[in-house]
Order: structure tokens, then C-alpha cells, then sequence
């Protein structure tokens, strides 16, 4: 398998009018569920909303253009968002743009050194731990949006424990408005997709939200209320760059690398048994780079392979890249003329998505199994990575995670090494 040999090239043999038709509503439909979910992801990470969208642009182009999957839908995912907006209040937007060009380096080199068929051997509970522990992070997040709490004027957190502390320390601000708003879009989230899975209930969950905001009783924070709306286009900006600022960012884009070449290499296996097809995996990693370096240029947060939105676009009818590239058109022409309606979503609907998304991605069932399942050994490994997840951040996390898997496999091997000499 060549390192770079992207799908593109391939994937319109015995292509046909139906197919181009089938590619084009797929993307579009990609396009209409990516819509809240970047906008909620880039909220989530502490960036503008806008953000969220010139991510899934350029990322999602990029990616369907060099990528090595037919069919992988690239953009912004739950995984960075806690990440990001350590990177935000510690280094600043400029911080977190040279983070993200860096991470695109990084997964560029892991494209060329064909480090794509090797990052399979990372342990499962460490992958596992991670997800369900950034699930977690992601669900305490939306609390003060869901339930409408105010904090003090200047109030920051980072770390999980501490936005649980001041949930507990500000409950009196309860608004009652801003929960019913968020119980009524968490309620659409749930039960639209029995009548209907064509239609993404994220989207009807915010123009029913939106609606129901527009009633003068109801008093809940909306986006417009919050943040300042653009349509512009990305721009291009090149960060500053100093070697204190490189060695400082290197664990974080090092980490967004390792969680981006995952999640978007899993994203193709799982697109890969839906349309039977088989991706080159260091040419996904190296076409991720490319749109992480643009994304960085470009003023957007860090992009991956997003598995739900990979698995919306091959059921409702994806076939090549093109599909990719269309749901990436399709976002620009929403981000020119329709962002500034993004100012109504109120913000209890933005956490009810991002609820949604954290049930999703906590993988909890497979956590259950593998404490019901697995040794002693594997099991430390899990809880660890998720409690150092949850309590500290994921830099820590995967790091002690991966030393405490192999540190224990070797002491098993040495000890299986002198029981066999012995004998």
C-alpha cells in the first residue's frame, strides 16, 4: 500500500448520474446534522461559534479531497473540546491556532512514517478510558448552560472538578426558563429519531427551541446574547511562534495528533465495513495534517474524523468524496448568509446537543464489559486513564495510561520468562 494514495483517485470508476445525485443529498444532509453540532463544539471549546464552522469547511474539504476513505466526514468532535479550552485560557486563540498547525505537522509525519497501521496497538481500555472519561468532562461542561446558572463576573475554569464545584456553589441562580428550554430540546434529541431519521433531530430541537425563546415570558441566554455573530470568511493569520511557546504547546498538539489519527482512523474502519471498501490509513493521516495545518491558518479549532456524521453520510447514500466536499460547500454557503440566525439557538439547547453527544461517544457499555470481562490488569488500566481524564486532563491521562499497560505487561513477561527457565 502506497503511504500517499488518496481515494479520490479511484473512487469515480463506474461512477454513474445516480451516484452523483445519491453524493450530493448525502452531503447535504451531513451538512444540516454538522451545522448545530460545530457550532455547539466550538461553544463547548471556548471559541467563537463561527469557529466550529470554518473547522468543518476547511477540514471537511481537505480531508474528502486528499483523504484515504471514500466516505469519512472530517470537522470539529467532542474528544478537543476540553483540550482546546485548557489551550484558550492558558496561551489564547493565537496558543491554540499554532497548537492545531502543530498537531497537523505531527500527523503528516505520522502519515509519511507510516505510523497509521501501528496506532491499532494503543490498548482498547486506554482508548475506551479516555472516551467515556471525556464524555464526562463534556456533560459537567453543559450544566451551566442547561440550567441557566449565572457565575460570578470573572469566574474561570479548566479542570472538570472545578466546573462541578461552581455548578454546586451557584444552583440559587437556577433559572427555571432556561431548564424548561433545555428539557424540551434534550426531549426532541431523544425521541425525534422514532419519527423520523431523515431529518436530524438537532436541527429541529433548535428552531423549536428557538421558537419557544421568541415568547417574551421565557428568559433564557441565547448565542447572540452571549457572543458576537460573524458571517465573514476565515481569514488567513499566522501565529506567533517562539520556541517557548512550541515546547509549551508540544504535549497538547502531540495529543491532539494521537486523539485525531484514532478517532478518524476508526471512523474508517467502521465506514469501511459499511461500504465495503478498504482505506489507506496513512493517507488519511496525512490529508488530516493538511487540514489541521489550513485549519490553524485559518482560525479554526482542531479537526477529526467524526464517526456519527461518517455513518449519516454512507446511510443516507455516500459513495465517494464528493459527499465530503459537498457537506463542506454547503456550510459555507450557511456560514455567508444565514449565521447571523445562529443568535437565536438558545444556549439550553446547545447543552441538550451537547448532552446527546456525550451519551453517544461515553462508550459505557463497552466500559461495563471490560470490568465484567477483563483481568485485573486491563481493568486498572481503564479506570485510571478515565479518572485521570476526568480529574486532570487527557495529556496525563494517556501518558500514565500507557506507561501503567506497559510497565505491567513487562513485569508479566519477565515474570512468565523465569517461571519457563525455571521449569
Amino acid at each position: 500500500m502506497k503511504i500517499f494514495e488518496p481515494k479520490i483517485l479511484t473512487a469515480f470508476k463506474n461512477y454513474k448520474s445516480k451516484d452523483y445525485v445519491s453524493d450530493v443529498v448525502a452531503g447535504v444532509i451531513v451538512a444540516i446534522i454538522a451545522l448545530p453540532l460545530s457550532i455547539a463544539l466550538a461553544i463547548a471549546s471556548g471559541a467563537a461559534p463561527e469557529t466550529g464552522l470554518f473547522t468543518a469547511i476547511i477540514a471537511g474539504f481537505v480531508t474528502a479531497l486528499l483523504g484515504g476513505s471514500k466516505v469519512n466526514i472530517t470537522g470539529p468532535t467532542a474528544a478537543f473540546a476540553t483540550i482546546v479550552a485548557g489551550i484558550i485560557l492558558s496561551q489564547g486563540l493565537d496558543g491554540l491556532f499554532l497548537a492545531t498547525i502543530m498537531a497537523g505537522i505531527l500527523l503528516i509525519i505520522m502519515g509519511v512514517l507510516k505510523v497509521g497501521s501501528l496506532i491499532k496497538y494503543i490498548p482498547h481500555t486506554i482508548t475506551v478510558g479516555f472516551t467515556s472519561g471525556i464524555a464526562v468532562t463534556l456533560a459537567v461542561g453543559q450544566l451551566k448552560d442547561f440550567l441557566g446558572l449565572v457565575y460570578p463576573s470573572g469566574t474561570v475554569a479548566i479542570e472538570t472538578t472545578e466546573k462541578l464545584a461552581l455548578v454546586i456553589e451557584n444552583i440559587s441562580t437556577f433559572n427555571p426558563w432556561a431548564f424548561l428550554v433545555g428539557a424540551i430540546g434534550l426531549a426532541i434529541l431523544v425521541l425525534w429519531p422514532k419519527i423520523s431519521k431523515k431529518i436530524p433531530g438537532s436541527l429541529i430541537a433548535v428552531l423549536v427551541g428557538s421558537l419557544v425563546c421568541l415568547i417574551p415570558i421565557i428568559n433564557a441566554n441565547t448565542i447572540g446574547s452571549l457572543y458576537s455573530i460573524s458571517s465573514d470568511l476565515p481569514e488567513f493569520s499566522f501565529p506567533e511562534i517562539t520556541w517557548e511557546r512550541i515546547f509549551a504547546l508540544l504535549p497538547s498538539a502531540f495529543t491532539i495528533a494521537l486523539l485525531a489519527g484514532i478517532e478518524s482512523l476508526l471512523s474508517c474502519v467502521v465506514s469501511d465495513k459499511m461500504v465495503d471498501d478498504k482505506h489507506n490509513s496513512n493517507t488519511e493521516l496525512i490529508a488530516l495534517g493538511a487540514g489541521n495545518v489550513l485549519v490553524g491558518l485559518f482560525g479554526g479549532i482542531p479537526a477529526t474524523g467524526a464517526i456519527a456524521r461518517t455513518a449519516a453520510n454512507v446511510k443516507n447514500g455516500g459513495k465517494s468524496p464528493l459527499s465530503g466536499m459537498v457537506h463542506s460547500a454547503v456550510l459555507l454557503l450557511v456560514l455567508v448568509l444565514l449565521m447571523p440566525f445562529a443568535s437565536y439557538i438558545p444556549m439550553p439547547i446547545i447543552a441538550s446537543i451537547l448532552f446527546v453527544v456525550a451519551y453517544n461517544m461515553s462508550e459505557w457499555r463497552e466500559f461495563v464489559a471490560v470490568i465484567k470481562t477483563k483481568k485485573w490488569n486491563d481493568i486498572l488500566v481503564l479506570v485510571l486513564t478515565f479518572a485521570l481524564t476526568v480529574i486532570f486532563d487527557l495529556v496525563k491521562a494517556i501518558a500514565v495510561g500507557l506507561i501503567v499497560h506497559y510497565v505491567i505487561e513487562l513485569a508479566k513477561r519477565i515474570i512468565e520468562k523465569r517461571k519457563t527457565t525455571k521449569e
